[in-house]
């Protein structure tokens, strides 16, 4: 499905990503101790290290993922990069969960880890144990490191076109 096909689009600044990183960092404040952070790349890996500086977690690892391109979602999630053991007491963290295709892999990968994203799409959230922000399935996420600050004409001048 290319990114064309969706029929809003919610941009994210990087302020806002931090706001809603630190949120999903204080829903995790009261739950277990967590004996380290397992970032899903590459989105996972900003969330990731604003959350384990706020929860003190200095172990943070990597599970890399690849199951989009810049333009399309792609067939099958590669896993490029996995973990050994089955995640108990470790943090899994990921920006986004859409579809749930990528969380289902990692989910096989560390079935015991906590798994939590800043945001959610409702097909992904039954996936998620802990996420902050959901967006309709229909919404294209731009997050800060896709986009450039330039120029946006004004809604009201978009339907005068």
């Amino acid at each position: 499905m290319s990114a064309n096909s969706y029929k809003k689009t919610y941009p994210i600044s990087w302020d806002q990503l931090h706001r809603d990183s630190k949120a999903l960092a204080w829903r995790l404040l009261g739950m277990d101790y967590f004996k380290g952070i397992i970032a899903i790349t590459r989105g996972g890996l900003v969330p990731a290290a604003i959350i384990a500086r706020e929860l003190d977690i200095h172990l943070v690892d990597t599970i890399c993922v690849s199951s989009y391109d810049w333009k399309d979602k792609k067939g099958e999630a590669d896993v490029l990069k996995g973990f050994e053991g089955d995640g108990e007491g470790w943090l899994l963290i990921d920006d986004l969960v859409d579809t749930g295709r990528t969380a289902k892999v990692v989910k096989e990968l560390v079935p015991k880890a906590h798994f939590a994203t800043v945001y959610a799409k409702p097909a992904g959230r039954p996936q998620v144990d802990t996420f902050i922000t959901e967006v309709s399935q229909d919404t294209w996420i731009l997050f800060p490191w896709d986009t450039e600050s330039q120029f946006v004409t004004p809604l009201a001048g978009m339907e005068k076109s």
